[in-house]
């Protein structure tokens, strides 16, 4: 029996994580003293109500090589035979590397550790595949094949109403930031096996249809969900416009988890996809 762990960021719905007996590592967001897991102490609603009055800004951490281990060992107990830990990306997180030192430690079943290069349900759609073949009896080999091609056609991309949080997490440099702001610089994020690039337009409106070529260039899509953070009305009408892309399968609208809300702030706006072969 093999057994899929993945972290918090996924942002795979719960009956998913529930229909495949994924196990979900949370990360902390940190509030002055206070220290929150992520998806269990406070819930998305909360936070993102909350976010804008925060002081100071919340800052975010990834679990130790322990609770990596304690989980790992939690998993051997129930007579897991095999696991596969998969992770948000290296570049934006140390998460990964919590869980390779935790598996190189762990000798009872056999660990493997994977970096998903996404982010959000980037992320979660891979963790979705993974736990799918697990299910229909691929080996470890054949599953971790699989999810490396998967990658190669996974994007997530989003625009940001602004870039006040990722300058208060220290994740961009200050005086960009506040350069960006001055000039009302409407920044855009896309993200693609394991490489993070930034893009900026000057209006909203611009920013949309810079999403919506992207969205046109990656098509046909197997996979594809609507990302916000804390603006679902601006979510449900972007769903109106592009059903035509997936019109046979469902496409989710999900509120991106608080520890990634933390760094890319209310009013972030975007897609998680993945392309046909």
């Amino acid at each position: 029996m093999i057994r899929i762990v993945t972290d918090s960021t996924c942002d795979l719905p719960l009956e998913i994580i529930k229909k495949y007996s994924i196990t979900v590592i949370p990360l902390h967001i940190n509030q002055g003293e206070n220290s929150h897991r992520d998806g269990v102490d406070l819930s998305r609603e909360e936070f993102y109500t909350q976010l804008p009055g925060y002081n100071p800004s919340p800052s975010t951490s990834a679990p130790g090589p322990d609770v990596f281990l304690e989980i790992y060992k939690q998993l051997a107990d129930e007579n897991v035979q095999q696991i596969i830990s998969i992770h948000i990306s290296e570049t934006l997180s140390t998460t990964v590397n919590s869980a390779r030192i935790a598996a190189e430690q762990f000798t009872r079943i056999p660990v493997t550790v994977l970096d998903s290069s996404q982010l959000s349900l980037g992320t979660g759609f891979l963790v979705e595949k993974a736990a799918q073949l697990a299910e229909a009896g691929k080996k470890i080999e054949e599953i971790v094949s699989s999810l490396q091609g998967v990658m190669k056609r996974t994007y997530v991309f989003a625009s940001l109403k602004t870039l006040e949080y990722l300058r208060r997490s220290g994740r961009m440099n200050f005086a960009i930031a506040k350069f960006g702001e001055l000039l009302q610089i409407k920044p855009l994020l896309h993200m693609n096996m394991g490489k993070a690039t930034a893009h900026r337009t000057r209006t909203q409106k611009r920013a949309t249809q810079q999403l919506m070529e992207w969205l046109g260039e990656y098509a046909p899509y197997e996979k594809l969900a609507i990302l916000h953070a804390g603006v679902l009305a601006e979510a449900k009408a972007l769903h109106k416009q592009v059903l035509s892309f997936l019109p046979h399968e469902e496409i989710l609208i999900v509120q991106i988890t608080p520890v990634l809300g933390a760094h890319l702030g209310i009013g972030a706006l975007g897609f998680a996809c993945i392309s046909k072969e």
